[in-house]
């Protein structure tokens, strides 16, 4: 069994995503990059499921989880995330409308 800790990095830098992937992968992470949210969105469509996500700092970082516990939401946004939402108290139009609000942007 495998249990090297696994990383998805995501960027528009070429040269960065892979001087950051050698760097991972020295330390013994299982490291795997994306030019961009159109392969990172196909990598995890295929079935990638990285233990961290790390994306370029204009995103809006919104966790989606059943996670409940105050602890843990409030050590999240200390942490930068910009929205925290929990999936067992909201309902998908709800997610939806919550997501616009935490990115404040507008509805298409």
């Amino acid at each position: 069994m495998d249990n090297k800790h696994t990383v998805l990095i995501v960027d528009d830098d070429k040269f960065l995503l892979e001087m950051y992937k050698k760097k991972f992968e020295s330390g013994g992470v299982d490291a795997d990059v994306a030019l961009g949210a159109e392969e990172a969105l196909s990598k995890l469509r295929d079935g990638l499921a990285p233990e961290v996500l790390i994306l370029a700092s204009t995103s809006t970082v919104i966790m989606l989880t059943n996670e409940s516990n105050e602890e843990t939401i409030n050590k999240a946004k200390s942490l930068g995330i910009q929205g925290y939402i929990v999936k067992a108290t909201s309902i998908p139009t709800e997610v939806v409308e919550k997501v616009w609000e935490i990115a404040n942007l507008k509805k298409n």
